[in-house]
């Protein structure tokens, strides 16, 4: 799947190198930052890709508007300013740079925490005011403290590592990463009932979703230790602010560390104002080195999309993830082939149509989804009123309400190498197409059960019938072609099932007419792959 970017608008302030790779790859850049809605909203259409930070909104507005959008590259990690649905259903990748600015974030975290322990700007801030307060400030040592870490990914993980050498005890919890994982860097895997009553200091480390906003909040806080501290760097709203005020007040909550707001910046500066609270606006990736790599990488991650190297950092696209990868891109090739040869079958797809795609041999263990992907994208081609490609095929399939189910075996069974086979069933047919890879190339194997005798290439225009074994009907379609001045180019047959057989050719153009096939021929249908 090719995607070209001509055009790309970068919205906000990045790193200078991020222009100057994308340009010396032949993409032309503008670069307008501080945009309006509307002005964003007019400027957009424009444009094949985007280039942003935090601050530029990506409504469904927008990406409604981008009618020639095919790519939003967040410089930095969170995405939640980015309506990953809009762009999914329109067929537009959203990308992040995964690794951009971890250090940077986990090293504000880890100086989040030895402020909180040590009160050093509340110490600073008298001294500058001319006063030398010395109990005022009275602190805590970090050594034998817990540390609980909410989310154990790249930046959790950083911060887990680094604090440790100070002698915290690290525990946390992720709904992903296995306990076993988060072994390997010293971190007890814990559940968040745990967790509350049993940290010093918490620090969160989540995207902001529903399961996520409010995860610290008043029934929250009432499990934890009195005079807890607690951090967020990562997205404003995962703590409960008004309850986290709450908590400052009444001495449940003894500090905390903010570097993110629900609104930024804030109007209400109430938490922003209180003694026990250290607040910074939003200086997670706020580091020269973070800023250059997070636009160093978004450029390089576009550019090597551009020219089919690799696909890093996408957020709603695993199928096309996998179709730039050289071991799994001819099978997510074959399950489009095999839709389409579904598609000619079934003819319109609606909430009739099931789909059963089953995938077998150990090193299709893990594809059973991108190649069903694929498999929509072949049925749902020329159907849809959007672009439809493999961002938006599964999305668009189950809104069509097409029902696909995948299956997989380890085991191989016969002489075959590993295959894929797609069924599909209509209201008033049922059919099913096994096919696999052979020189790199999707082939198909079998219809219905029948194998053909050599493997089909499926590419070019194809003629596929089912007819009684009988040598008289291949002069009859072979006469009907030339008579319309249509050449075969490939011929192949597969054993008899019942006295019919399937017939499958590669002609030089379609039919204008299947009807004209009608006198000798059972079933018919033609395509173009």
């Amino acid at each position: 799947m090719a995607f070209s970017v001509r055009r790309l608008l970068i919205s906000e302030s990045v790193d200078a190198s991020c222009k100057k790779i994308l340009e010396e790859n032949g993409i032309k850049v503008a670069e307008k930052k501080n945009l309006t809605k509307d002005e964003l909203l007019a400027e957009i259409k424009d444009y094949d890709g985007l280039i942003i930070r935090s601050g530029t909104k990506v409504t469904a507005d927008v990406i409604n508007a981008a009618k020639n959008l095919k790519i939003i590259g967040r410089a930095g990690t969170g995405v939640d300013n980015v309506d990953i649905d809009a762009s999914t259903r329109n067929g537009i990748i959203v990308m992040n740079t995964p690794n951009g600015n971890t250090i940077s974030a986990a090293e504000l975290t880890c100086a989040m925490i030895m402020c909180l322990a040590r009160k050093i700007p509340q110490g600073a801030a008298s001294m500058r005011a001319g006063n030398w307060e010395r109990k005022k400030f009275m602190g805590m040592e970090l050594y034998g403290k817990t540390l609980g870490i909410v989310g154990l990914g790249r930046i959790g993980k950083e911060v887990a590592t680094r604090m440790q050498s100070f002698g915290m005890k690290t525990i946390g919890y992720d709904p992903i990463i296995p306990a076993e994982v988060v072994a390997t860097f010293g971190v007890e895997f814990v559940s968040l009932d745990y967790l509350w009553p049993h940290s010093d200091f918490i620090t969160v480390h989540t995207p902001l979703m529903p399961s996520t906003e409010g995860l610290l909040n008043d029934e929250t806080f009432a499990k934890c230790k009195k005079g807890v501290k607690v951090i967020n760097c990562a997205r404003g709203g995962i703590i409960d602010e008004n309850a986290l005020l709450r908590a400052m007040e009444s001495g449940q909550c003894g500090g905390a560390a903010l570097d993110v707001f629900v609104e930024e910046p804030p109007k209400n500066l109430c938490l922003v104002n209180h003694p026990n609270v250290i607040a910074c606006p939003h200086l997670g990736a706020s580091t020269y080195e973070a800023q250059e790599r997070c636009g160093k990488d978004i450029a390089a991650q576009i550019v090597n999309m551009v020219k089919g190297r690799s696909l890093v950092g996408v957020i709603n696209a695993q199928a096309l993830s996998h179709a730039v990868i050289p071991e799994s891109k001819p099978w997510i090739q074959l399950g489009e082939a095999l839709g389409m040869v579904a598609k000619a079958f079934a003819g319109q797809v609606n909430s009739q149509t099931k789909v059963q795609v089953a995938t077998v041999g150990l090193s299709l263990t893990n594809t059973g989804h991108c190649i069903a992907t694929a498999v929509t994208l072949g049925l749902l081609k020329g159907d849809s009123e959007n672009h439809v490609n493999l961002i938006n095929a599964s999305l668009l399939a189950k809104e069509t309400g097409v029902t696909v189910v995948i299956k997989h075996d380890d085991a191989v069974p016969g002489n075959l190498t590993e295959v894929c086979a797609v069924e599909i069933t209509t209201s008033s047919a049922s059919h099913t197409f096994l096919g696999s890879i052979q020189t790199s190339l999707p082939v198909l194997l079998e219809v219905d059960g029948a194998a053909f005798k050599l493997a089909v290439p499926l590419c070019g225009n194809l003629l596929i019938y089912k007819a009684a074994e009988n040598p008289q009907v291949l002069q009859f379609v072979a006469g009907v072609l030339a008579s319309a001045g249509i050449q075969i180019e490939l011929y192949n047959v597969t054993s008899a099932v019942d006295g019919d057989q399937w017939c499958i050719m590669r002609i030089t153009s379609l039919l204008v007419d299947l009807n004209l096939l009608k006198p000798h021929v059972k079933v018919s249908t033609q395509l173009t792959i």
